[in-house]
């Protein structure tokens, strides 16, 4: 268990500007990651396993992208107890993101706005950190590690499967899976890539190249497709059945939302971005609903999005949901949230693997 409780923390980060808070977190976890100041945030990690998509989850509660994505901080995430880390969103070249001020706390609602735009120091110094990283060397089960990969908004929406297909060979052989990010609201026309057309192209080259990296490295490595929970049903269906005409390993269900409904009035509510946190809850469930149900009940799906309590992370479950990732929630919340979630799926969904 940890020894410093986030409770102590949280109103010092909250004092600060948020992009200010977040760069300050990732800077301690980077400093004291795999060093005795780890057991300030580390504790043990629930023993909940489950395979899927031909990997062994150690637990069910995996940690979104988002947070980190240079992956500078992979161990020290490792260390707050999650089955599966997943960082990035890394592009093929650095981009410096969108202005600042980019993130936006709405605490009334346990939410955040972000409009960050992918900003990272590109995929060379990412593989590297990723390569320093040293969480697969503890334990015999150690956690799993997804590589988030999107493209550069230079980049033409037209030749946006270039990107695509360069960070998935640059990632390929560090990965436990790879999730293509297709749903972002922070690039431009990103989320074009999510209709009829456009998806069958990009998943299309994606197989093709999965195929050819597999066969060079002697793996085969997951993909996963990451998608919006701004979709109609209609779209839903299209999605699921692109998913699996190209062989899609899963899919996870959702990024942040485009919608202000729930948080209409609120401060910062109408800034451009994305809405994280509590208000995404029901609309994220409702979209793994309608994707279980396109699906089947063997396709792997990951929920995210609203995840605050355990009781949050049951009902993705219950939706339809075989894992679940959490980041806002762990902001508001702390690492605890982590072994809460996954001793309450452990308990109330028992499986035997």
């Amino acid at each position: 268990m940890s020894l410093i409780p986030y409770g102590l923390t949280r109103p010092f980060l909250f004092s600060l500007d948020p992009e200010s808070a977040h760069d300050l977190t990732l800077d301690m976890l980077a400093r004291t990651q795999n060093t005795p100041l780890s057991w300030s945030y580390c504790q043990g990690r629930v023993d909940d396993p489950l395979t899927l998509a031909g990997l062994r989850f150690p637990n069910r509660v995996g940690l979104a992208a988002g947070l980190d994505k240079n992956a500078r901080c992979i161990d020290g995430l490792a260390a707050m107890g999650f089955g599966f880390v997943e960082v990035g969103t890394v592009t093929p070249l650095a981009q410096p993101g969108n202005p600042k001020p980019r993130i936006f706390r709405l605490e009334q609602a346990n939410a955040l706005i972000n409009r960050l735009g992918f900003n990272n120091d590109g995929l060379d110094a990412f593989v590297a950190n990723v390569k320093r990283a040293s969480f697969r060397s503890k334990g015999a089960h150690p956690v799993l590690l997804g590589l988030n990969i999107g493209k550069n908004a230079a980049t033409p929406i037209e030749r946006a499967t270039d990107d695509y297909l360069i960070g998935l060979a640059g990632v390929y052989p560090h990965a436990d899976y790879v999730t293509i990010n297709i749903s972002s609201p922070n690039t431009k026309n990103l989320r074009d890539l999510q209709s009829d057309e456009a998806l069958d192209a990009l998943l299309g080259a994606i197989g093709t190249r999965r195929t050819e990296l597999a066969a060079e490295h002697g793996k085969q490595v997951p993909v996963f497709v990451k998608i919006a929970p701004d979709l109609d049903p209609a779209q839903i269906k299209l999605i699921a059945s692109t998913l699996i005409r190209h062989g899609m390993d899963g899919v996870i269900a959702t990024n942040t939302t485009i919608s202000r409904a729930a948080v209409e009035g609120l401060t910062h509510a109408q800034e451009a971005g994305g809405l994280s946190g509590a208000p995404v809850l029901q609309a994220s469930n409702q979209v793994i609903r309608q994707l279980r149900a396109a699906l089947g009940k063997d396709f792997p799906i990951i929920g995210v999005g609203g995840i605050l309590s355990a009781q949050d992370a049951l009902s993705k479950i219950e939706a339809g949901a075989d894992l679940v990732q959490i980041y806002t929630g762990l902001i508001y919340k702390g690492p605890q949230l982590v072994r809460q979630s996954a001793e309450a799926i452990r308990n109330a969904h028992p499986k035997n693997t």
